[in-house]
């Protein structure tokens, strides 16, 4: 299922942090690597990470490379959230 991928990647504090910057606008990553006291390669990875899950697209921009965020199924991903819902049981 293409959900786990993306649950997967926003289970990191730093990647769900990086996701809710990119819902603002289009980030380049020297402004991203700026939001967070680590490295530029660490931001990098979590870059990668988004992008294999479908979250983000890299946009080259001139010189500059810019992050935004893809066109991510909510829908579908909230219907299978929904479908996890416990089902009400009759005790005797």
């Amino acid at each position: 299922m293409a959900f786990e991928a993306q649950f997967s990647a926003l289970g990191d504090s730093v990647r769900s942090k990086m996701v809710a910057m990119l819902q603002q606008r289009p980030y380049p990553v020297h402004e991203l690597a700026a939001a967070f006291p680590i490295s530029r390669p660490a931001i990098s990875r979590h870059l990668r990470v988004l992008k294999q899950a479908g979250l983000v697209v890299e946009v080259k921009m001139g010189r500059e490379n810019l992050y935004r965020l893809s066109d991510i199924d909510l829908p579908g991903m909230s219907k299978w959230l929904a479908s996890l819902k416990p089902r009400p049981v009759k005790l005797p």
